[in-house]
């Protein structure tokens, strides 16, 4: 039985369910490289959680190169390509993750895949975590606008037909914990990466290790007026 005013958990992939965020790295650093410069970690870092488009712009104006459309749509191929090739090889979960999907699906919640990442990047990772876990998955290609802007979690809660504000996103990225707090809903940052600052609408859990309900119903209850 779930607990009142929780509907829906909603997850982030990169860096929140699969250890991807390093991988993201290595092949932006490898564009870089194929584009004829060297990407710093601080834009590496800054790109976490970030959409295709920017991502690509971003390599672009970092090795001297002009962002116009083509340009960045030609980077974006290659960046989508070669991360495909990279993903088939595997991608390892996060501590804890898969005990937590297990978890809130057993309570009946309802549950979204929420990422920047395009579909057909999407549904490789899908064919390793499995689509059991979630009632509608939202990728970065499906939606008008992507993370920080609320629209993915928007999204995700309007497909599920739930109120933002019954719903608690999981995130890793201060990217994506903007998007999720901006749509209304309720965040449990799990952080892998690039610190996330502290906000109105957030807790903080160092993994997703030992996960229990109690961590989401809480950040619900503790915020009622």
């Amino acid at each position: 039985m779930t607990s009142p005013g929780l509907a829906a958990v909603l997850w982030d992939m990169d860096g929140t369910l699969v250890d991807s965020e390093g991988l993201w790295s290595i092949t932006m650093t490898e564009l870089a490289a194929h584009l004829g410069g060297e990407l710093s970690l601080a834009t590496r870092e800054d790109l976490t959680g970030s959409s295709l488009r920017r991502t690509s712009a971003t390599v672009l104006r970092e090795v001297g190169l002009p962002d116009d459309e083509a340009s960045v749509e030609k980077a974006g191929r290659w960046l989508l390509d070669r991360t495909h090739e990279v993903f088939v090889q595997g991608l390892p979960w996060r501590p804890g993750a898969r005990a937590a999907l297990e978890t809130v699906r057993a309570a009946g919640l309802a549950t979204a895949l929420v990422t920047s990442t395009y579909r057909e990047l999407t549904e490789v990772a899908l064919d390793q975590i499995g689509r059991e876990w979630f009632d509608v998955t939202v990728c970065g290609d499906e939606v008008t606008a992507t993370k920080p802007d609320p629209a993915p979690y928007r999204r995700a809660c309007e497909l599920l037909g739930v109120d933002p504000g019954t719903a608690v996103a999981v995130e890793d990225s201060p990217t994506g914990a903007a998007s999720a707090e901006a749509a209304g809903a309720w965040v449990l940052v799990v952080p892998a990466g690039p610190p996330v600052p502290d906000g109105p609408r957030r807790t903080h859990r160092a993994s997703l290790e030992g996960f229990t309900l109690s961590d989401v119903r809480l950040l619900l209850s503790a915020n009622v007026d």
